[in-house]
């Protein structure tokens, strides 16, 4: 992807990508053939890489919207982060609080299906997460770990100086 595309990209949906997620797009851009989409799940992807330069706009949305729709389908299950105060007696307010105090958490951008890393220009390095709802585990220690093991030969678990550390505020405490 070039410079204009990104400042497209990033004005259009709200958010700046991290060094390293530019600097991988920038590589080049992986895409998808469509497959069909799997029946019963409320966000099967269609294309699992997102397509930033030419994808749909409203899919687009809906990816960068996954971590906070999921996590309020959990709540609406019951699911409630202490540090949120008292969870109201229904389900239909607690959905609406938390949605109030999950807006101004750190914006999560999609890599490749549930998996994130977190927005932000001049950082890097950051954890790949999997994110479905209150369920959120290290992919990679880092987007370049990701991809090997994700896409590649996974490799054993990872020593302890080279253990993920999570960096994200509030997404960080899910893990």
């Amino acid at each position: 992807m070039t410079d204009t595309e990104f400042t497209r990209i990033e004005h259009e949906y709200g958010f700046e990508f991290a060094d390293d997620h530019r600097a991988f797009l920038a590589a080049g851009l992986p895409v998808h053939e469509p497959r069909e989409e799997e029946p019963g799940t409320s966000y099967a992807w269609a294309r699992p890489w997102p397509d930033w330069r030419n994808g749909d706009p409203d899919e687009l949305r809906r990816h960068l919207d996954w971590p906070i729709d999921f996590l309020l389908q959990d709540v609406q299950h019951g699911h409630w982060q202490p540090a949120w105060g008292e969870r109201p007696d229904s389900d239909e307010a607690a959905v609406g609080l938390a949605r109030a105090r999950l807006a101004g958490m750190p914006k999560m951008i999609p890599v490749y299906g549930h998996r994130f890393l977190p927005a932000g220009h001049g950082t890097f390095g950051h954890p790949v997460l999997s994110m479905r709802g209150s369920d959120i585990i290290y992919y990679g220690a880092d987007l370049l770990d990701y991809i090997g093991q994700e896409f590649e030969e996974p490799r054993p678990e990872h020593p302890g100086d080279r253990a993920p550390q999570a960096t994200v505020p509030f997404w960080r405490d899910y893990l």
